[in-house]
């Protein structure tokens, strides 16, 4: 929205005593002057101009602006595409990251989330999530707090529609993602994150990653989880972790099912985007999968947030006073001309 405000050069407190000061004089002016009626030669004319001068002084001290607000702002030309697991081993108590604190694989996938968003500052993200199948939740945005809640509010694939961990299931919308915004923004660098515990439980066979390679600066598959694995909690639809005190059960033996962390599957997959493995351990966390292609050029995008910008406007009241100025000289100097 655009307005008309008032922001002092000098600062309030100066500029506004100097205002105060020259609103003063201008009522000083008309005193003296119904004082001095009858015995002067003072005219309404002369106290008016006088009166007026002082008045667009004591204006201009207090700089009129003009107020812009604006949607545009300057991002850095990184697109960081995060794609998330949340089938039903990403509930598996045996994760690591940073700490010797045992977390769910989700919750360390929550984590890294975060900290990349503060390892890419003023760059776009784009956020899915795959399970059954993948599901774009949040559209290429610079709004890093919107990333920030979207990984604080996943939660695994319940129980009931797991149907077997496909690490493929992500693929086409990824594929449709990265396309559309090399389109979109070319000359931007994209870097691509997979994090996941790099499980096929699948009976059918994993897709190639290798289609994902043309539209990519970098890419990482990022590993949570152990590799000596834990036994699969069984999920309710919308609760994230251990349901009821149950497990999910291997057909074949009977006894709960071992869920563990594919290092070789996820180095595979690192391997067809031409990227890179890393595992999230007690010693190892998104510091180590940090983008050496980052882009280092910016790009005017558009912003939820707004910004205000004042611009002051004084020449108007310059031209003002100005004209009263050579008002007043030029009726002095006739004055004076008479008095000779």
């Amino acid at each position: 929205m655009n307005g008309l405000t008032l922001s002092p050069a000098l600062g309030w407190p100066v500029g506004g005593a100097v205002a105060a000061a020259m609103a003063a004089l201008a009522v000083l002016c008309v005193v003296l002057h119904v004082r001095r009626r009858g015995s002067g030669d003072e005219t309404v004319w002369a106290c008016t101009r006088r009166c007026a001068l002082c008045l667009v002084t004591a204006l201009m001290v207090l700089t009129p602006c003009v107020v812009t607000t604006t949607t545009s702002t300057a991002v850095n030309a990184t697109d960081v595409v995060i794609a998330v697991d949340v089938t039903g081993s990403m509930a598996v108590q045996d994760a690591r990251y940073g700490s010797d604190e045992a977390v769910s694989r989700l919750d360390a996938a929550r984590r890294a989330v975060h900290d990349l968003t503060d390892m890419y500052p003023d760059a776009s993200f784009a956020a899915l999530r795959f399970g059954a199948s993948g599901t774009l939740d949040v559209p290429l945005t610079p709004d890093e707090l919107a990333i920030g809640t979207w990984a604080d509010t996943l939660t695994t694939e319940a129980t009931s529609v797991s149907a077997g961990s496909s690490l493929d299931a992500p693929l086409d919308q990824l594929l449709t993602t990265l396309r559309a915004m090399d389109e979109q923004h070319p000359d931007d660098a994209i870097v691509l994150y997979v994090i996941t515990d790099g499980e096929q439980t699948s009976n059918r066979t994993r897709r190639t990653f290798s289609t994902l390679r043309g539209y990519v600066d970098d890419a990482f598959a990022i590993g949570v989880g152990s590799e000596e694995g834990g036994p699969v909690p069984t999920v309710s639809d919308g609760l994230d972790g251990q349901d009821d005190g149950g497990w999910v059960t291997d057909p074949e033996t009977g006894e709960p099912g071992v869920s563990a962390m594919d290092a070789q599957t996820l180095a595979d997959i690192a391997d067809e985007m031409g990227g890179a493995y890393v595992a999230m351990d007690a010693s190892h966390t998104m510091a180590q999968a940090m983008s050496q292609r980052a882009s280092d050029q910016w790009r005017l995008g558009s912003g939820e947030r707004e910004r205000t910008r004042l611009t002051p406007v004084v020449w108007p009241l310059a031209i003002v006073a100005a004209a009263l100025l050579v008002a007043e000289i030029g009726c002095w100097l006739a004055t004076s001309r008479r008095l000779l």
